[in-house]
């Protein structure tokens, strides 16, 4: 058995030793294909994750709610009545319903900021409780936090800034501890925010958001209403449960029918997140089917060149078959020939893949790039697993048609073919 296949090396070596063109231009079509195959794939992971990523910094996983107007009759109460949900709603939901996780109200006002004789424009100040961090991913640098139940109890004039706000107002400077002005009131810096990635938001993003205690908002702006409610779902998949319950317990105590879908709206995170994996998804499948065409036509330059190289050896076929060579033999040779073409391409094709996506990953590439937007491609071994199978079922084809057709020489008439 060894020997036998070392006649096969032996033989694939001589014939691309001979035909070097031949075989350098067979590789290179299957190791392009692969290479296709691997970018394409890579390139639409990185951009899946990073559009997903971008979403769930806006609302990991949350259900945002609306106060609304009625639009059904209910109880003897009229239509259009004016629902306006309050901040201890937040807490009423967070006790009363199991299957919720956090809940945060949310006040929200454009106001001034000053440090010393440094002034912003006007950014998005938001009053909200100690769970927001966990609901919009407004996580602390080192050295910092964020708000805490004492800044709520006491109504503490403490801030969290965005990334952008803190580097505007304070540079290099470390702001923590600082005092700042916000709508002509003192706060303290209680933390800062590392700059994140959205391609969704509100009233502008995250980096350039200002947070505060909202027992704190509400004692010096009294008259601002409540801009939202945040709830996160223990389970991300009960999330039309928990909107269920939300809307009977709000109905039971604003009074308006529980399916009365204009008295309360949501923003559902986890619905738009699941909506954007089945775009990313759907594209997943036509980059492959791409990248699966190229990798076909290649696997035909393949099965060209192998019944070029069968009538080339048709006077060498004669003389095995003559000297007691059996027709598997014949057919394992040429098989196994087209599937070390596609073998060494595809191994070409992947290592060269690895090293590009590789290289991308440690440019140093900026927030606000072009390619930070796309997000870095990923590597998969699943996809580099199916490729290689791919290959190698493209390899098998592409060579059991020549195969045969090598094995239906007949001996004699091979002998006398020049």
């Amino acid at each position: 058995m060894f020997f036998r296949f070392r006649l096969l090396i032996q033989d694939f070596y001589h014939d691309i030793t001979t035909q070097k063109t031949r075989a350098f231009l067979t590789t290179f079509a299957v190791a392009w294909g692969t290479l296709s195959v691997i970018l394409l794939l890579a390139f639409g992971k990185g951009l899946e994750h990073q559009m997903i990523n971008g979403q769930l910094n806006n609302g990991d996983k949350i259900i945002r709610l609306f106060g609304g107007n009625t639009s059904k009759v209910y109880q003897g109460l009229p239509k259009g009545r004016r629902v306006r949900l309050r901040a201890e709603d937040a807490a009423l939901l967070e006790t009363s319903i199991p299957e919720i996780d956090f809940a945060s109200p949310a006040y929200g006002h454009r106001l001034p900021v000053e440090y010393k004789d440094i002034n912003t424009t006007t950014p998005y100040t938001v009053g909200a409780n100690t769970s927001f961090d966990i609901l919009r991913r407004m996580y602390p640098v080192a050295g910092g936090r964020f708000l805490s139940f004492t800044d709520m109890d006491e109504r503490r004039r403490v801030a969290f800034l965005g990334f952008e706000i803190a580097q505007t107002l304070f540079g290099e400077e470390d702001p923590i501890g600082r005092e700042i002005k916000i709508g002509g009131y003192p706060f303290v810096v209680v933390g800062t925010m590392p700059k994140k990635f959205q391609n969704s938001m509100s009233n502008g993003p995250d980096d350039q958001r200002i947070i505060i205690p909202h027992t704190t908002f509400h004692t010096i702006w009294p008259n601002r209403g409540l801009w939202f409610i945040a709830v996160k779902p223990k389970i991300a998949s009960e999330h039309e449960i928990v909107k269920s319950r939300i809307g009977a317990l709000l109905g039971r105590k604003y009074r308006f029918d529980a399916e009365d879908d204009r008295a309360v709206s949501y923003w559902d995170s986890i619905e738009n997140e699941a909506s954007m994996r089945k775009v990313f998804n759907a594209i997943t499948y036509f980059l492959g089917t791409v990248g699966g065409m190229t990798l076909f036509i290649a696997g035909i330059g393949v099965a060209n060149i192998m019944y070029v190289v069968v009538k080339e050896r048709t006077h060498e076929i004669g003389v095995k078959r003559a000297i007691g060579a059996k027709r598997s033999h014949v057919i394992s040779q040429f098989i196994l020939e087209s599937i070390f073409l596609t073998a060494i391409g595809g191994t070409v094709g992947t290592v060269l893949a690895v090293l590009i996506i590789g290289g991308i990953n440690l440019l140093p590439l900026a927030e606000n790039d072009s390619m930070a937007f796309i997000g870095s491609p990923t590597f998969s071994a699943p996809i580099a697993m199916f490729t290689i199978l791919f290959l190698v079922s493209i390899g098998l084809i592409a060579g059991i048609f020549p195969a045969r057709r090598a094995a239906k020489v007949d001996p004699v008439e091979a002998l006398r073919y020049e």
